[in-house]
Formats: C-alpha cells, structure tokens, sequence
C-alpha cells in the first residue's frame, strides 16, 4: 500500500518520527508540495496526508486509487469533503490534540498586553533600569486580571478549558455559542448574546470554528460595541475577523489592543494592514505547534489509519 504525505514539515520539522506510519505500506514524506505536483505526487496512493496542501475536486477526480485523506490538522476546508464522499474517499481529522496548548498560547497573548514583559525586558537590557533613579519603573501601564470578564466566543473544548484557566485568575466568564451546554458548575460565569458580550467583557477572545456564518462575525460594527480599554484575542481562524476593520479600531483607540495567532492569509501579505496596526501582537500560527500537541497529533493520526484499516474508521468528518 502506497501513503503520501503532501506536507509533512509543520507536523514533523525533524523532532517526530515517521515510523508509526511507515508500519503501514510504503511512505513518501514531501515537506511541501506546490499545486503544480499534488497530482504527481498522489498518483498511485491509496492513503494520502495534507496539512494545508488543497486536495479539490479537480484533483480528486483523477485519483482513482485514492482511498483515504488523512488531515494533519483539526480544520479540513483544504479538502473538498463532498466530492470526496461521491467518490468512496473516506476523510478523517484530527481533532482535540491541541487544546491545551492553544489555551497557553491565549494567555501568553492575554499576559503581553497586559504587562508587556517583552518590551520591558528588552528595556532593562537596554540599560535603562540601571540608569534608573527608583528600584523600579514601567514604561507601559500594567493591568491586573482579576475581578475583569473575560467574554468567550465559541465555547467548545478549547473555550471551556480558556474558561477554567480564567476563573482561577480570578476572572468573570461570559460566552457566547450556538449551544449552550450545562454549565451549572461555574462560577461567574454566565451565557450572553453576542452583542451583549461585547459590550461587557474587558477581554473578547475567539474560540469558535471557521463557518460562513462565524466569516466577518469581527467587523467594524461589532468592534464598536467593545469597551476602548477591551482587549480582543483570536486563536481560532484568521477570516472570522475582518483585519481592515481591526486594524482601524486600534489605530483609532475604539479598542485598546489586539493579540493573534491566526490571519484570514498566512503567510500574510507584507500589506497586511495587522502589521502596522497599534498594539497589536502577532504570533505566526503556533499555538497548535508544541512538541507534545504536534506528538499527540501524529499518534491520532496513526490511530485513525489503523482504525480505518480494521473497517472501523474514527474521526471520520465525510461519513
């Protein structure tokens, strides 16, 4: 059996290992794959793996060996999951690995904006606090968390788990979601509309999967509705924020600052109005990318290949 992985860098830049999948046929690993070889490249595959190469219709309709999409990832919009289904290709993700690090990687922003400890070091190895006339100083405003709301768009796994970390900082929960789950065990916390939400909380972050309905849902419109000493986070997906929009809020003061890991286009365009924008934090998509979340992503990977194989797929997405 032939196994393809389309792009297998991000996953595994050299400190994983292949060898789970190389248990199961013959294994080719591409780093990256330009449109121009997917085609070539998959021909004769019965199992192929994508991270973000796009697998569309033009491409699966040649494949008649093609058996098995394998997304290296949660999100799967780089596979046309319709056509795959008429043509018998199973199309499995991986969901869940990452939720621990993603909430880190919220905070890390979350904790920047507001004691900006990176601009504050590199003051000190500037020279400017042994320059200084007091035992301390601060060259930004420092802001405490506790007793602020935190509002929550999108409260799945993730949201719940930034929700938990929240209340042990002391903070108020708000969320807003298209379900509302029982959450009688929480304190502070309570369910709101979205434009409630955004006039309450002191802090708005995004945890809700990429949908036509969720596309924009962060646009000039909502962003007035925030406080002008609110912060906005996104960890989720880049397009669910309009960026013009956002950028223009921050340079106006309509809010205070902005920390992101997600761009409606990465790598972004050196245009991009976010990089020019005030207060804006910007990490290049790796809340996903620790060690232990990309382990456990390849051991899922390998789990729903094997279970697939044994004729009881899991984590199937076009069933």
């Amino acid at each position: 059996m032939n196994l393809v992985v389309l792009d297998g860098y991000t996953l595994n830049p050299g400190d994983l290992s292949w060898d789970g999948l190389k248990h199961f046929g013959n294994l080719e690993v591409h780093e990256r794959t330009l449109a121009a070889d997917i085609l070539d490249r998959c021909k004769g595959a019965e199992i192929v793996f994508t991270n973000k190469t796009p697998l569309r219709e033009d491409v699966l309709a040649l494949l008649p060996d093609l058996k098995y999409i394998g997304v290296l990832a949660t999100g799967y919009n780089v596979v046309d999951v319709d056509f795959a289904r008429s043509k018998g290709i199973k199309v499995a993700n991986v969901p869940g690995y990452g939720t621990a690090s993603v909430v880190q990687l919220t905070f890390s922003l979350l904790f920047e904006l507001c004691l900006h400890v990176q601009k504050h070091s590199d003051s000190v190895f500037n020279g400017d606090w042994a320059a200084s006339a007091d035992f301390c100083y601060w060259n930004y405003p420092l802001i405490e968390l506790e007793g602020k709301t935190l509002g929550i768009i999108g409260f799945g796994s993730i949201g719940q788990k930034v929700a938990d970390v929240a209340s042990a900082l002391g903070m108020n929960v708000i969320a807003y979601s298209r379900t509302q789950t029982d959450q009688s065990h929480r304190k502070n916390f309570k369910w709101a509309s979205l434009d409630e939400l955004l006039g309450i909380s002191d802090v708005v972050s995004i945890h809700c999967p990429l949908f036509p309905e969720t596309q924009n849902l962060i646009n000039k419109n909502t962003l007035k509705l925030m406080k002008k000493s609110a912060f906005f986070l996104n960890t989720s997906r880049g397009p669910i924020v309009n960026e013009q929009d956002l950028a223009d809020a921050l340079n106006t003061g309509l809010i205070a600052g902005a920390g992101l890991d997600v761009l409606s286009v990465e790598p972004p365009s050196s245009n991009n109005p976010l990089l020019s924008a005030k207060n804006c934090l910007i990490t290049p998509h790796i809340a996903w990318a620790t060690k232990e979340a990309r382990a456990r992503l390849m051991a899922i990977v390998e789990q729903n290949l094997a279970a697939y194989l044994k004729g009881n797929p899991v984590n199937i997405i076009n069933k």
